[in-house]
């Protein structure tokens, strides 16, 4: 196991009805005047603004209102958010959505008390200071409610980058599982798509002898495999709705990712999907995430027949643990179907005529990625391939 700091000061107010108490966090934790942030008008028609500005009033904290997050979210409702904070002065931002909220939050946040360009964060610039930020949080899926990361999309070019740094890590974050009953069947398996990707980024390192974030990781995939058809059969199944947005926090603050080398690749190669299709990042993740693994598995056979065996359920072939490997890796494009996801290039609409471009973007040029392999912009191009005709 590596040498390692975990920091995760975000204060959860976990169950129903939560959110009614929003505006004692944000008396909590300073804010006196706040960019109320959201997305589409789901908010507002499903009464949970209406809730949140009330809980706002009764501690007397102005608040301004700027809605208009997309999926994917735009560096220009960035801009216009970081003008419209410091003309109102606003010193709190309460993001109330998913991670595309929160995201754009954070990137907002960021921009506000710098000189330059956000973008600079999003170019591998490290912030220093930040507004501070509050979630109340509608799916489970990114983990941006606990994490100090965020993923905007430059419009020039349509580049899908992130910027990282614990002064974007949200002081509170309310969680009530009751307000993602309402997601359609389809964004809920993304959510729980991208949730597992976040898990197995992790899983698959290089560090030797990490059983207790193995063990972690294990877990929280056999929690997502149980739980997702459930909620997807019973929407309104409270009891699996709250282990599923748990496990989402808990897979992003990076618990189960620490004292051992992590890989992003898939995030990243997906992220160019995303970007050019405007698809939902974890649709982009079931088509990438499988075709990432059938590359990359023989460079440590043993850790996929490991995940095989331990959370796929399959039989260990010890005199050909490759077989075990390409079991699991074919029973999680299976469980990706099952539950409504893409598994390749058509179902989610992308063109194999793109992939050049896709490889263009991804911006590596004639060097490489890190991680638990390293690519180079043809391993890409190959695992682009390999997803367009993808079956189960």
């Amino acid at each position: 196991m590596e040498n390692f700091n975990f920091y995760s000061p975000t204060e959860f107010v976990f169950g129903k009805d939560r959110e009614n108490e929003c505006g004692k966090y944000v008396h909590k934790f300073g804010g006196t005047k706040v960019l109320l942030h959201y997305g589409s008008s789901s908010a507002k028609k499903s009464g949970l603004l209406d809730r949140v500005t009330q809980s706002l009033k009764k501690e007397n904290i102005e608040f301004i209102e700027l809605g208009g997050v997309q999926p994917n979210p735009h560096d220009s409702l960035v801009y216009k958010g970081i003008e419209l904070c410091k003309k109102e002065n606003i010193d709190f931002i309460l993001a109330v959505g998913g991670g595309s909220v929160i995201d754009s939050a954070k990137a907002i946040a960021m921009g506000v008390p710098y000189e330059g360009d956000f973008w600079d964060f999003y170019s591998g610039k490290k912030p220093k200071e930040a507004l501070s930020i509050g979630t109340v949080l509608t799916i489970a899926a990114a983990g941006s409610e606990g994490s100090g990361d965020s993923v905007i999309t430059k419009e020039e070019g349509m580049l899908k980058r992130g910027a990282s740094g614990d002064c974007i890590r949200p002081k509170f974050s309310i969680l009530n599982p009751q307000l993602t009953c309402t997601l359609p069947a389809y964004q809920t398996a993304c959510g729980a798509t991208d949730i597992m990707a976040h898990i197995f980024e992790r899983y698959f390192t290089n560090t030797q002898e990490v059983e207790v974030t193995d063990r972690l990781c294990e877990a929280l995939l056999l929690t997502m495999i149980k739980e997702t058809p459930r909620v997807i059969a019973d929407p309104n199944n409270y009891a699996a709705r709250a282990n599923i947005m748990w496990a989402g926090m808990v897979a992003h603050n990076n618990i189960v990712g620490v004292g051992r080398e992590q890989d992003w690749n898939s995030h990243g190669i997906e992220h160019e999907l995303s970007a050019l299709y405007d698809c939902a990042h974890g649709a982009g993740l079931a088509v990438i995430m499988p075709s990432w693994m059938e590359y990359v598995m023989h460079h440590d056979v043993m850790r996929f027949a490991q995940v095989a065996t331990r959370v796929w359920g399959c039989q260990m072939n010890f005199s050909q643990p490759e077989e075990t490997a390409k079991e699991g890796i074919k029973r999680f494009r299976q469980f990706l179907h099952s539950i409504g996801m893409p598994i390749n290039f058509k179902e989610l609409g992308a063109k194999e005529s793109d992939i050049p471009q896709l490889v263009k973007t991804f911006g590596i040029g004639e060097g490489e990625t890190g991680g638990f392999v390293h690519l180079k912009a043809n391993d890409i191009a190959n695992i682009y391939k390999i997803a367009v005709d993808a079956s189960i």
